[in-house]
């Protein structure tokens, strides 16, 4: 791809040629004009020698693919930065290895005041154990320690961090050597990331969106809340976004609403809603998700942290405040309490102004047929994470471990929501899966359940528009003109249209369908190779030596 020296400004107007550019304008578009951060135009090889001599700057996309620019709908940005830039255990194959790297990292980084790791998986290990805390303290040496498991529903800490926080063994989710969970991890968390400084955490949150730019990520809704990070953390990350070029961020603070008061204080915090991870349950890989029937692998229903009287008064709220709510929920009995409480909200306010409000769920793993009419008929948002199933899926993964083979099969559901109308936004809740979202909408295509998958055009819908639909703006996420120019620009192989259905890929590649091809995102193909991302108008990254 080469381009013309013409200088920078805020709003020149740029015309791209020479490749294939995702519109549904015009499925067979080459070109596109950028004017004033919007799309101008986009059309032919042809036309756009019309638009040649009056633009500021030509870019030859020498037969690159222009999209628009990815959004994902669920981000922890500092956690990510910090992994990112920090101690990370995903590649550890054993608990010995794990360990082992702890030691090292330790060693190779005295001035940290608290050593911050992610991504353990013991159900990965041999013996599926994790540390206990006198391993980890003897791997520390005697420094505080944070170790949240892959989920970031439970954590291993050493003394040393414990020590900091009064009365934890007191605290509901303590144990001595097993992982801490419930409000003692809370607690250990907030401890934790209370000792990141500033100058630390404003690093790992710049590294986590030039990473996200990189990726051809335009957007990033970022899930805050209390129970998550704090305050100063959320309105930092807001304010260093918007003083810099990269992706946009979008906020949501997981805080129960009372009132009109409460929505306000949400307001002033920067975030465009109550929602994102407020807590109605936890996690299958810790135990913690909430369910109708016991665990396979452990005497066990999980936790509830919202009953559906505490969550149809906030939702009741949030409407009443024209506010956003939304909550994490992934069991089957949560998912079932947040049909329920939603429900009773729309019997106060108006099945209609709960359905505009366009409140949204994350996760919902375990739906049933019901709970996927029900998120149907009050208009809710599953904001999902198609590497879930990639990484815990399948008859012997983590999922079947946790709940048998047979309910294992029934999690996230994509084709049956998309049936019943159910709008989806995607993400990663990186760091819990990396940022990766030609592989999440891969995912999505080729999830581990055959009746669960969608085409890939459907999850790059999800994965582009359905995020901005999230936030509540159906004109972005879309090559159209007069929509925000959110663009990448990846260089890929032969475009073509696949869906689970062979003979619907075969006479969709037909040029007679009109249907704009995308990479081929079967398993094994290379994905695309992201060149350039775009916000409007503004460059954000681009890829160096191109």
């Amino acid at each position: 791809m080469t381009e013309s020296t013409a200088p920078q400004s805020e709003h020149r107007t740029v015309l791209l040629r020479g490749g294939d550019v995702h519109s549904p304008a015009d499925p067979f578009a080459t070109a596109m004009v950028v004017e004033r951060g919007h799309i101008a135009w986009v059309g032919s090889e042809g036309a756009a020698d019309a638009f040649a001599g009056g633009v500021d700057e030509v870019i030859d996309l020498d037969g690159a693919l222009v999209t628009p620019a990815f959004t994902d709908a669920h981000v922890h940005t500092t956690s990510t930065g910090l992994a990112l830039t920090g101690l990370d255990l995903s590649g550890a194959r054993t608990l010995d290895e794990a360990l082992a790297l702890v030691r090292t990292y330790v060693a190779v980084h005295p001035g940290d005041r608290v050593v911050l790791g992610h991504g353990w998986d013991a159900t990965r290990w041999p013996g599926q154990r994790p540390p206990s805390r006198t391993e980890l303290d003897a791997a520390a040496g005697g420094r505080p320690v944070y170790l949240p498991r892959i989920d970031v529903h439970s954590a291993v800490a050493s003394t040393a961090l414990l020590d900091l926080v009064p009365a934890i063994a007191s605290m509901p989710g303590y144990h001595p050597q097993a992982p801490l969970t419930a409000a003692a991890h809370h607690a250990v968390r907030s401890a934790a990331h209370g000792a990141v400084s500033p100058v630390q955490r404003a690093d790992a949150q710049r590294a986590a969106l030039h990473h996200a730019a990189s990726l051809g990520i335009g957007t990033v809704h970022e899930c805050g809340g209390p129970d998550i990070s704090d305050e100063e953390d959320f309105t930092a990350l807001l304010k260093l976004a918007a003083g810099q070029r990269g992706p946009r961020v979008f906020g949501y603070w997981a805080e129960q609403v009372a009132d009109e008061k409460d929505a306000r204080r949400i307001r002033e915090l920067g975030a465009v809603g109550a929602a994102g991870d407020l807590f109605v349950d936890g996690s299958l890989g810790s135990h913690t998700a909430c369910l109708h029937e016991p665990y396979a692998d452990a005497p066990l229903t999980g936790t509830a942290h919202l009953d559906a009287a505490q969550i149809a008064a906030h939702v009741a709220a949030c409407t009443e405040a024209g506010l956003q709510a939304g909550f994490h929920a992934i069991g089957d009995a949560a998912l079932h309490a947040v049909v329920d409480g939603v429900r009773a909200a729309a019997e106060k306010v108006g099945l209609g102004r709960v359905r505009a409000a366009r409140h949204r769920i994350e996760h919902a793993e375990m739906l049933t047929p019901e709970t996927v009419a029900a998120f149907a008929e009050l208009g809710l948002t599953a904001s999902v994470q198609p590497a879930f199933d990639a990484a815990w899926g399948g008859e012997e993964g983590m999922y079947a471990q946790r709940l048998g083979a047979g309910r294992a099969r029934t999690l996230n559901p994509y084709a049956a929501l998309l049936r019943a109308g159910v709008p989806l936004a995607f993400g990663s809740d990186s760091p819990v899966t990396p940022l990766d979202p030609w592989g999440t909408v891969r995912a999505a295509a080729f999830h581990r359940t055959p009746e669960h998958r969608i085409s890939v055009r459907a999850g790059f819908t999800a994965h582009t528009r359905g995020g901005w639909r999230a936030v509540g703006r159906d004109d972005a996420g879309t090559l159209v003109p007069g929509a925000p120019a959110d663009y990448a620009v990846w260089r890929t192989e032969e475009l073509v249209v696949q869906a689970p259905d062979d003979r619907v890929a075969r006479w969709s590649t037909d040029p007679r369908s009109g249907t704009p091809g995308l990479p081929d995102l079967s398993p094994g193909a290379e994905l695309p190779v992201c060149l350039r991302t775009v916000v409007f108008g503004q460059t954000v990254y681009v890829r160096p030596n191109e």
